[in-house]
């Protein structure tokens, strides 16, 4: 693997390496999964791999339950946080069901180990209040103010991951019809509407500033968007490199695709400005968008397919988010709540 692989897990034994590369590969190459994904699996593997080693287990077939059981137990007395030991641990197990599945072990020793139960992180949504005085700080006529309205507006009218919303090309938004294409994990593809404040920001950005940022590229880019690869690959480097600039909707002062971390500052800057004092990030937004539509009457099988999960039950952790606002609300407002 090029660059997932064995650069990102320690020094092992070459049996290691070769069945965590195997299932690396398929979640590259059969899953899709992006590069970032890829590397988080890595990495998590890397320290199971390591783990092993030291106990003297070169060999996958080796590995009975109370292995897996040592591990966990491992992870629990370490200095990592919840979520990274869940994750860890939930890495492992996938693993081995995949060398099951592939016949590099008779067994699958983890099938039956659980991941610990951290308890359920509810997502942090932003008040509609906050959302208008975020907003409300990009007015202006500044081409940056205009950009800025731009990508707010988006992110809070379609629920987009900040990587979606800079992965945007021109030829993937219709402002007549009002709907943009997103490209999501994996690279899968969904179309989802704008409201009207988004198709005014977005107008006032694609027609009166762009083209003057587009202009300052220093070079044409490599081809249209329409000859975009929509591979979780291609995506992820596209946003993240700046590639194929020439199609992108977002553009920064040099006129080449605007990176993430750029975005992240826009999100960040309108925050302070609004004298917010919660944390705020590009995801706050995907958050509020779920959550605003939930609570407005909104089919949780809709907001699914807005948001690209595959499952409703990732979707359904909003409507616990909203659960918890109606006991806020019992709580202050119910004479005999306390």
């Amino acid at each position: 693997m090029a660059r997932h692989g064995a650069e990102l897990l320690p020094e092992l034994p070459p049996s290691l390496v070769r069945a965590f590369e195997s299932y690396l590969n398929s979640l590259r190459f059969e899953r899709g999964l992006s590069l970032n994904s890829i590397d988080a699996y890595a990495r998590d593997l890397g320290r199971y791999g390591h783990w092993l080693h030291e106990r003297g287990t070169g060999e996958i077939g080796d590995v009975d339950r109370s292995d897996i059981e040592a591990y966990a137990l491992d992870l629990t007395d370490s200095s990592l946080a919840p979520r990274t030991r869940a994750r860890a641990l939930v890495a492992v197990r996938r693993f081995h069901s995949f060398a099951s599945a592939e016949g590099l072990s008779t067994i699958d020793p983890a099938s039956e180990v659980s991941p610990p139960q951290e308890g359920l992180r509810l997502p942090k949504a932003l008040s509609l209040t906050d959302i208008e005085a975020m907003l409300a700080t990009t007015a202006g006529e500044e081409p940056t103010q205009i950009r800025a309205a731009a990508l707010l507006e988006l992110l809070y009218a379609t629920g987009a991951r900040i990587s979606e919303a800079v992965g945007v090309d021109l030829d993937d938004l219709d402002l007549d019809a009002s709907l943009v294409r997103l490209y999501g994990k994996g690279g899968k593809e969904r179309i989802v509407p704008l409201g009207s404040h988004a198709r005014t920001a977005l107008g006032a950005w694609v027609s009166r500033v762009r083209p003057t940022m587009a202009a300052k590229a220093k070079s044409p880019g490599r081809g249209p968007a329409s000859a975009r690869t929509t591979t979780a690959r291609t995506t992820t480097a596209r946003a993240a490199t700046g590639r194929d600039h020439a199609g992108a909707l977002f553009l920064n002062a040099r006129g080449t695709r605007l990176s993430r971390q750029s975005a992240w500052q826009i999100v960040k800057d309108a925050s302070d400005r609004a004298g917010l004092t919660v944390e705020v990030s590009p995801h706050t937004f995907r958050h509020s968008f779920a959550t605003h539509l939930l609570e407005g009457g909104a089919d949780i099988r809709v907001v699914q397919e807005l948001l690209g999960h595959a499952s409703v039950t990732t979707t359904q952790i909003y409507t616990k988010v909203s659960e918890e606002t109606l006991r806020e609300v019992y709580a202050t407002s119910h004479p005999r709540a306390r």
